[in-house]
């Protein structure tokens, strides 16, 4: 049996990390409301995006578990990873060299196009599906893990003007994978290292059950 989840709202561990993060949410909300962004358009954005569907799906929603579907991402989240992979601040060897010669309006031109595609849920097994609601929604108050929720929201819909991208129906793999280079510090874009000091202290069956409780999320 395989389960799709739909979540309700439910309390918030970690109380000192909790009181961060909300500071940062007012005061991201604060920026993204100031600064103007660049304009990405969709059309354009569709025309270009013939290189990204081989991997990411031709809908954005991928169906290789190992790669991440970009449906209804964040234009902003979307147009700093790029950046990131771009300049070196992220490491991936896979996408380094497609994205090499594009431009930021490049990227803000698939940002739009992505953005307006409907994210699929996927399913979720149901062998350690209350492990991963638990992690995601209230976090691990014994080891100091800050519930997912927090900043990625009750239905995995992130936080635009943060950031905080939208997780709700990744690929389980693909979210093991970068919680895993999280943890090591293979990945170091994120801010104020956030993700890194949360995922330092999830242990492999916690990042396997929240990787798989956020597949199901819609």
């Amino acid at each position: 049996m395989l389960v799709a989840i739909h979540t309700s709202y439910n309390k918030v561990g970690t109380p000192g990390m909790f009181k961060l993060i909300t500071t940062f949410l007012a005061v991201s909300s604060l920026l993204y409301a100031t600064i103007a962004n660049s304009a990405g358009d969709p059309a354009a954005g569709q025309q270009k995006s013939a290189i990204c569907t081989a991997c990411h799906g031709a809908d954005g929603n991928s169906i290789v578990a190992t790669w991440p579907s970009i449906a209804g991402q964040h234009q902003d989240y979307f147009v700093k990873q790029m950046l990131d992979i771009q300049k070196g601040g992220r490491k991936s060897d896979q996408m380094a060299p497609i994205i090499a010669a594009m431009t930021e309006q490049d990227f803000q031109d698939l940002a739009a196009y992505f953005s307006g595609l409907a994210a699929k849920p996927k399913e979720a097994a149901p062998e350690n599906i209350e492990l991963g609601e638990r992690i995601y929604r209230a976090g691990n108050s014994e080891t100091g893990v800050t519930a997912c929720m927090a900043c990625h929201g009750p239905s995995g819909v992130g936080n635009a003007p943060a950031l905080f991208p939208a997780v709700r129906g990744q690929q389980a793999e693909y979210t093991t994978l970068t919680l895993n280079a999280y943890r090591s510090g293979e990945r170091a874009n994120d801010q104020n290292a956030m993700m890194r000091d949360i995922a330092a202290k999830l242990t492999d069956a916690e990042i396997a059950a929240v990787a798989n409780y956020i597949m199901g999320l819609y």
